[in-house]
């Protein structure tokens, strides 16, 4: 029988480390997202089920514009949260940070949704040399917009009803940053 190799570990920081979602991953996904806690802020419907979850993981990890990475607490070495990245466009250099999260309640507002950001956006204009990265966030995540600003997204406006979620639309607050605003940020730390 041959032995099963583990994922590869992709990125690592302080605390954390990113990899590559496996399929098993798919599971968590499944049992996170169907908590308000994690899911309020997306643009997910909240029957989403296991089911769905294993179609968008097929469907992402067959598409070279998005990726999906899960994110380790190192110290117990287990999976805390998630990543995806979409829109990747190596023609205009740019990509959409379009979902993280921490789902374990008693790890938030401990600096691991920052470091995991941080190390996606290392990963975003060192190693695929993007010229701009995007996110967005509803208009009532305070916690959100308070993060990224921290981090240094910048706002450009609010997309009107461009979010989706059990039928009803939302407003979307976009942000960005882009790669000499990146460096500039790294190099004044």
């Amino acid at each position: 029988m041959k032995k099963m190799m583990p994922p590869k570990r992709v990125m690592e920081s302080r605390n954390l480390q990113l990899r590559r979602t496996v399929f098993d991953d798919c599971t968590l996904f499944a049992e996170w997202e169907a908590r308000t806690d994690v899911n309020e802020f997306f643009t997910m419907d909240d029957d989403r089920d296991y089911e769905e979850i294993i179609t968008e993981f097929i469907n992402y990890s067959q598409d070279p514009t998005r990726e999906l990475f899960t994110i380790i607490l190192k110290s117990e070495d287990r999976p805390i949260g998630r990543i995806v990245l979409t829109r990747i466009n190596r023609e205009e250099d740019s990509m959409d940070l379009t979902r993280i999260y921490i789902a374990d309640k008693s790890l938030r507002n401990q600096g691991y949704g920052e470091e995991a950001i941080r190390m996606i956006l290392e990963y975003a204009f060192i190693n695929l040399h993007m010229e701009r990265v995007t996110i967005d966030h509803f208009s009532a995540n305070e916690a959100a917009r308070h993060l990224y600003h921290k981090i240094g997204f910048r706002d450009e406006g609010i997309m009107r009803h461009s979010g989706k979620k059990n039928g009803k639309y939302y407003d979307l607050c976009q942000m960005s940053m882009l790669r000499s605003e990146y460096y500039d940020k790294v190099h004044s730390r």
